[in-house]
């Protein structure tokens, strides 16, 4: 039963009204197949199998719980089982919900919008002009004060009050406006085409004009965004660029290679990105590079800043690493995840699940890699959702301007780490590293 694919991911801490994966309380046939089947291909495959417990498979019920089971715990938080129709839908960009992804600001004690898709109802007013953005504060949902329910961590409550994710389920929102106005919103869960490109524009410095692009995911779709926005950057001739990755926890490994080629610019083309090496059994026949590629509107930087959270991994860390051994780059935020990994995906021949194990670490032309305790920032600055992306008030993105405008990081001050606790819409599965994202039939 096999399909394969190649993929770099991590996994979503918060609250989530989404299907865990987790297997039911039904053994059936097809399940314990594909557990065996599991089995099989971790052993074969898996980057640390010299390393994974001595499991009996007849002891779980089905392929989820096997690999919890077999996963090696000490560098492997990742490797995961999903239901087929979910991460193919995921890769494309396509969910169901309200488009929105929520945050709890534990200073104001409220629960504010941390990302809104384009295709939500809930972006435009209704007539064409600007609807919820980030930043906004969610007042109460169907009637319930939402601070409560995140400041406590209850995702059960929330989960409930939300509603499953299912095309027509409607929920009353009231928001607060930032300019301090009561606004209630009753919209639909629907099936969205998500943006991967969350914003992109420029904005003009001492320095000079400097290109701004806030990217959420590296999926199927991200490479025609990816193609617009940096035509539109070319275009405008930006010298310097601040790329916010704080929510970006993955994906595709060749769109990957897209972006770090649009950055690092043609000087570059055809030489070593990054190089994949698998285990022992594997390295011979998949040992590879992955070269920069020729692409249309590099660009001619100065500089890179790159805003990071510990949800920027995997992918969009190799993209950070990739560019390292080629050119400075400036960090801005909090420490990225940890994932060094990338994953080949195999489905059952039934299309019901999905296998995605680490089979290989990535280093790049450098040799640099093994960053399992993450990419340290030049400055660590707290995710600020109290504003929007483009705001200049919002802290990164504040300091990735002073530096820019300065040279050098503002005053360091103290931080001490406090995630921002929040709900996302996607599947948390969408957290990774993928070397080609269309999954390889088990036999």
């Amino acid at each position: 039963m096999k399909k394969l694919l190649s993929i770099i991911f991590i996994v979503v801490l918060g609250l989530t009204a989404c299907k865990k994966e987790t297997s039911t309380n039904n053994t059936d046939t097809s399940a314990t197949q594909a557990r065996d089947a599991l089995y099989s291909l971790m052993n074969e495959w898996y980057f640390w199998y010299k390393n994974m417990p001595t499991v009996k498979t007849t002891d779980y019920k089905d392929p989820f719980e096997l690999m919890d089971a077999m996963r090696y715990k000490t560098l492997d938080r990742w490797s995961f089982v999903s239901d087929y129709n979910e991460f193919m839908a995921t890769m494309s960009g396509t969910f169901v919900g309200h488009g929105i992804r929520l945050g709890y600001d534990a200073v104001n004690n409220n629960v504010r919008i941390v990302t809104i898709y384009s295709n939500s109802p809930l972006y435009t007013n209704g007539n064409g002009g600007p609807g919820v953005r980030r930043g906004w504060i969610i007042k109460k949902l169907n009637g319930t004060d939402l601070a409560p329910i995140f400041a406590s961590g209850n995702s059960t409550a929330y989960s409930n009050l939300i509603g499953a994710s299912t095309a027509g389920i409607t929920n009353t929102f009231i928001f607060t406006t930032p300019r301090g106005n009561d606004t209630t919103a009753v919209t639909i869960k629907q099936t969205f085409q998500v943006n991967s490109v969350m914003l992109c524009d420029t904005v003009k410095l001492k320095s000079g004009l400097t290109g701004h692009i806030v990217f959420d995911a590296f999926i199927e779709p991200s490479s025609d965004e990816l193609k617009q926005a940096f035509a539109y950057l070319k275009a405008q001739n930006v010298q310097d660029l601040i790329l916010d990755l704080r929510y970006n926890t993955g994906g595709i490994l060749d769109v990957a290679t897209q972006l770090a080629s649009y950055i690092a610019g043609t000087s570059v083309f055809g030489t070593p990105f990054i190089k994949s090496s698998f285990n022992d059994k594997k390295a011979a026949s998949n040992n590879a590079t992955t070269n920069f590629t020729s692409i249309n509107s590099p660009l001619n930087l100065s500089r890179l800043v790159v805003i990071t959270t510990r949800e920027t991994a995997s992918a969009s860390e190799e993209v950070i690493n990739g560019l390292k051994s080629h050119f400075t780059v400036t960090t801005i935020g909090d420490t990225t995840n940890g994932k060094p990994t990338g994953m080949n995906v195999w489905a059952t021949n039934d299309s019901k699940y999905i296998f995605a194990p680490v089979t290989f670490e990535l280093v790049n032309s450098a040799g640099q890699g093994g960053f399992y305790k993450g990419f340290i920032p030049l400055k660590y600055v707290k995710d600020d959702i109290t504003h929007d992306f483009r705001d200049r008030n919002e802290s990164c993105y504040k300091e990735a301007i002073y530096f820019l405008e300065h040279g050098t990081i503002s005053t360091k001050g103290t931080y001490v780490y406090s995630p921002v606790k929040t709900y996302s819409e996607k599947p948390s599965l969408l957290n990774n590293a993928f070397k080609v994202y269309k999954p390889q039939v088990i036999k």
